[in-house]
């Protein structure tokens, strides 16, 4: 699913305006990164939580050059999904199976 995807359904289902969906969808995704940018968690209950992970430094390999490289410590932007979201889609992807 596209991003104009959502914005559709969205419009289907609420009668606002595709531009107030696409403006209110552009400044949730803006400011979901400046509250990680600045080290803040994001969270949304029963969906889950944008959080920033910290990586350890680490020794990786070039394989196809045979040589050892070090990879710094370093931050990654993460989502972490709320367990009544995860029990969600285990139950939905049980009812298609059958």
């Amino acid at each position: 699913m596209k991003k104009i995807d959502i914005v559709n359904n969205i419009a289907e289902n609420t009668g606002l305006t595709k531009v107030d969906i696409i403006l209110t969808l552009e400044h949730f995704v803006k400011e979901v990164k400046r509250s990680l940018k600045s080290g803040e968690a994001v969270y949304m209950r029963g969906f889950g939580s944008f959080i920033i992970k910290h990586k350890a430094a680490k020794v990786g390999r070039v394989i196809t050059k045979n040589i050892q490289i070090n990879i710094p410590a370093h931050i990654v932007p993460s989502f972490k999904p709320s367990k009544k979201f995860v029990n969600e889609i285990k139950a939905s992807s049980k009812k298609k199976r059958k």
